[in-house]
């Protein structure tokens, strides 16, 4: 599933239709008693920093989301069965949070009290005008300090429907996005066919959260994992670590406005050249962070390459199929004067040794810290991310289903970026702050990157073929 923003995954004009939670099922869960379990780290920690900013005065959408098409003109009622049965498979979808002072209390809506109310929006001849409508909408009805915080919408035509759901990042991380086309269409197909579908349950997300917190909470500040980031983050400067090139940001400037880059990388071919080479140190990801370190060097100069690895916390089978935001982070410093097979090695030596420090929320670790971590910025660090997409139930038809993940580009210092393996190949998709200095550098970034994916396997075959003397 190729990631981008909504202006530019395909919006075609049609008749809109929005869905949402009725009116009934927002009462009812006004009525709720608070649900004991907590929320995620993960979860607290993006609504408190989302409202942070926003007390600072300023709305930053963090929404994330999918858009695929279904064939023909859709059946509505087929298609809204759908979406409400899906919902409901997956509890963290009518789950919300109340404040209580400074505390955030969990509430859970019963599955017999969760409907849907459908509108009819209009006719749109515009792609633009639809798509700003989208994004406006979206912003309002998927909003990380607002409860419902999901809508789903579909673009009804003669020879095909596109459909979009939204929802506050504490609802959904990629892998749930990446399974939403497969899921839906499984169910719409079911109802308009009159066949049934496998009822497997999937595990709940709002009990991971209620295991990973207690999990978390057995640790105090004495913790083997807490010394780790102490000693991390004593090395960034105290602070976790940003993209370590010039960005065109200064220290106390006004969060800047983003841009997003998307593109391919290389072709499946070249991928899988690259797969293979990098195999032996454990794979594309960790090729990716090689040259991710060898890269920043020549851009900015730097001895050594501080990220944040982002690992999924899914660990047990019930969580595989289940939506959430199931992600923690790992710190790696790699030395970035070496060549690429050195840089290899330096990185599976440091995801090796510090993978397990993913386990442990990092707001529980900041936490036990002690340090000032108030947020001014929507993103504590910059990523740089690698998913293997290809085993993604329905990836093969996602080209056709003109399927892609939404992130809404907004505000923010900090890049965040994205490289996906497809069945067509690798795909790249980046945030970044919106300076002339920031789009040069990310734009030699990803040609490095593209170049070194290309160049590194291509070495290793023409050392191969070099004749041999005695």
């Amino acid at each position: 599933m190729r990631i981008s923003d909504i202006q530019r995954c395909e919006v075609r004009p049609g008749r809109l239709v929005e869905w949402t939670y009725s009116p009934a099922t927002v009462a009812a869960a006004t009525a709720l008693p608070p649900d004991p379990r907590p929320p995620a780290y993960i979860q607290e920690s993006h609504i408190r920093t989302a409202r942070s900013v926003r007390d600072d005065g300023l709305f930053v959408p963090t929404w994330i989301g999918t858009a695929f098409d279904l064939p023909g003109r859709a059946d509505l009622d087929a298609l809204e069965e759908a979406l409400r049965g899906w919902t409901l498979r997956h509890e963290t979808l009518r789950s919300g949070f109340r404040w209580a002072g400074e505390d955030m209390h969990r509430f859970t809506l019963d599955e017999g009290d969760v409907t849907l109310r459908r509108e009819v929006v209009g006719d749109f001849s515009d792609a633009d005008t639809l798509v700003r409508y989208l994004q406006d909408r979206f912003d309002v009805a998927a909003d990380a300090l607002g409860w419902p915080n999901l809508i789903y919408a579909a673009v009804v035509r003669d020879d095909s429907t596109s459909v979009y759901l939204a929802f506050d990042h504490t609802n959904v991380d990629a892998y749930s996005l990446y399974r939403i086309p497969d899921e839906i269409h499984e169910l719409y197909l079911a109802g308009t066919t009159g066949r049934s579908t496998a009822g497997t349950r999937v595990g709940s997300y709002v009990d991971f959260c209620e295991q990973e917190r207690a999990n978390a909470d057995d640790i105090d500040g004495t913790h083997a994992i807490v010394a780790r980031w102490r000693e991390f983050i004593g090395r960034c400067g105290g602070k976790l670590p940003d993209f370590p090139v010039d960005l065109g940001v200064r220290p106390g400037d006004p969060l800047p406005t983003q841009k997003l880059l998307r593109e391919p990388l290389v072709d499946a071919d070249a991928a899988a050249a690259f797969e293979a080479y990098c195999r032996p140190y454990g794979g594309s990801m960790v090729g990716v962070l090689a040259a991710t370190s060898l890269l920043v060097h020549q851009l900015g100069g730097q001895p050594v390459y501080r990220t944040v690895v982002p690992f999924h916390t899914r660990v047990k089978s019930a969580w595989s199929d289940s939506v959430g935001w199931y992600v923690g982070g790992a710190p790696i410093e790699v030395p970035t004067t070496g060549d690429f097979d050195g840089a290899l090695a330096a990185v599976r030596a440091e995801l090796q040794a510090n993978r397990s420090l993913a386990r442990i929320p990092l707001a529980r670790v900041l936490r036990l810290l002690g340090a000032d971590f108030r947020p001014t910025s929507p993103d504590m660090y910059s990523i740089v991310s690698y998913t293997d997409a290809r085993l993604v139930p329905g990836s093969a038809h996602w080209t056709e289903q003109k399927a892609y993940g939404l992130i809404r580009v907004s505000y923010g210092d900090q890049v965040c970026a994205w490289i996906t393996r497809l069945h067509e190949g690798l795909w790249f998709a980046c945030r970044y702050p919106d300076t002339d200095v920031a789009y040069k550098n990310m734009r030699r970034y990803i040609e490095g990157l593209r170049d070194l994916v290309v160049s590194v396997p291509a070495d290793r075959c023409h050392r191969a073929a070099e004749p041999t003397f005695s």
